[in-house]
C-alpha cells in the first residue's frame, strides 16, 4: 500500500511537472510539441481551453487504440489525459499574465525551461503505471503492427501530429522540431536520476515500516 502511495505521488508530482514545461513552451511562442501543437490549434479552431481538448484527443486515442488492438478501451487511461488537461489549463491561467516574452531571449528561455521540465516530469510519472498515457500507448501499438523500433515509431507519430496542427493553426514553430528531437533525450538521461530517488524513497519507507 505504501508504494502505492509513493508511485502516486510521483505520477501527480511528474504530471505538474509536465504540464508546467508545457505551459512554458506554449508561452514562448516558438512553437509547442507537435501534440501540443495540434491542442493549439484545436483550441484556436473551436474554442474550449487547451486542456479541454486533450481530454478530447485522449479519448479519441483511446479508442483508436482499442480498435488497432482488437480489445476493448482502456478508459482508465483517460485519467492521463484528464489530470494533464487540467494542469495545463491551471498553469496557462497562473503564468499567462507575467510570462508572455515578446524578446526572442525570453522566448527562447521560456521554451528551454519548458523542454527541460517536460523531460523530468515524465521522467517523473513514469515510476508509475497507474494510468498509461494514451500517446504513449498509440506509439507501442505502431511499434508492434509494423515492426519499427520506438524512434521510427514516435516520428511517424510526430508528423501527422504536425500535419494535423497545420491544417488547424496550432503553434508550430521551431520549438516543435527542437521539442521532437530533444526531449526523448532528455527523457532517457533523467530517468535513471528519477528512478534512484524513488528506489531510495521505496528503501527507507521499507526500513521505516519494518
Amino acid at each position: 500500500m505504501r508504494l502505492f502511495h509513493e508511485g502516486f505521488h510521483f505520477y501527480i508530482c511528474g504530471i505538474l511537472i509536465l504540464t508546467l514545461g508545457i505551459a512554458l513552451t506554449i508561452q514562448s511562442q516558438l512553437g509547442a510539441s507537435p501534440f501540443d501543437a495540434l491542442l493549439v490549434g484545436l483550441h484556436r479552431t473551436f474554442g474550449l481551453t487547451i486542456g479541454s481538448w486533450e481530454i478530447v484527443v485522449g479519448l479519441t486515442m483511446v479508442l483508436c487504440n482499442s480498435i488497432a488492438e482488437k480489445k476493448r478501451p482502456e478508459y482508465y487511461a483517460l485519467l492521463t489525459s484528464f489530470i494533464t488537461g487540467a494542469g495545463i489549463d491551471f498553469w496557462l491561467l497562473l503564468i499567462n499574465n507575467w510570462i508572455a516574452p515578446e524578446a526572442w531571449m525570453g522566448q527562447y528561455i521560456s521554451l528551454t525551461i519548458g523542454i527541460l521540465l517536460t523531460g523530468i516530469g515524465v521522467a517523473t510519472y513514469l515510476q508509475s503505471t497507474f494510468a498509461p498515457n494514451p500517446l504513449d500507448r498509440s506509439m507501442l501499438i505502431i511499434s508492434r503492427l509494423t515492426g519499427w523500433n520506438m524512434t521510427y515509431s514516435r516520428a511517424f507519430i510526430s508528423i501527422i501530429l504536425v500535419i494535423l496542427a497545420f491544417f488547424f493553426n496550432g503553434a508550430i514553430g521551431i520549438g516543435t522540431l527542437i521539442n521532437a528531437l530533444v526531449t526523448g533525450a532528455l527523457i532517457t538521461i533523467f530517468l535513471p536520476y528519477i528512478k534512484a530517488i524513488y528506489d531510495r524513497l521505496s528503501a527507507r519507507h521499507n526500513t521505516l515500516s519494518s
